[in-house]
């Protein structure tokens, strides 16, 4: 499968689909910078109004920031920061883990980050969330520290 094959796959209506496609691509973005001319459609799928798509973006995002040579994801960090408190719990506990790998190869965001995450208010969550969304604050906020 090609890489604007697997890119087109992120969006199927089958998560499982989609799921293989997502899974493809960073394996992809761990070796090569070909996903990175994807940056414009994946800072897009912040704005899905499918957590899943979200998910998928904000993952993708993070696995390319090594190749950011255009500081593509300092122009959307605003936007991607906003998901720590994404409605959905899930998505936001993806994005908070994912933060210390951009921090990692963007250290010029590092502050922002850092104080995107100590600032954020995750009050609305349920009961049950709320401290399993803390606990990856914190470990997040401890792994980019040690950076």
């Amino acid at each position: 499968m090609d890489t604007a094959e697997a890119f087109e796959l992120l969006f199927d209506k089958n998560n499982k689909t989609a799921y293989r496609a997502l899974q493809e691509l960073q394996k992809e973005s761990v070796e090569t910078d070909k996903v990175y001319p994807y940056m414009d459609r994946l800072g897009d799928m912040l704005d899905s109004d499918n957590s899943y798509i979200r998910t998928r973006g904000l993952t993708l995002i993070a696995y390319n920031a090594r190749w950011d040579k255009d500081n593509k994801i300092d122009e959307i960090i605003d936007g991607y920061l906003k998901h720590i408190t994404d409605v959905k719990p899930i998505t936001a506990r993806q994005c908070i883990k994912l933060l210390p790998m951009i921090a990692k190869d963007k250290p010029e965001l590092r502050n922002d980050i850092c104080s995107a995450l100590e600032r954020a208010d995750i009050s609305f969550y349920d009961d049950s969330m709320q401290p399993l969304v803390y606990k990856d604050i914190q470990k997040a906020l401890k792994e980019i520290q040690k950076l």
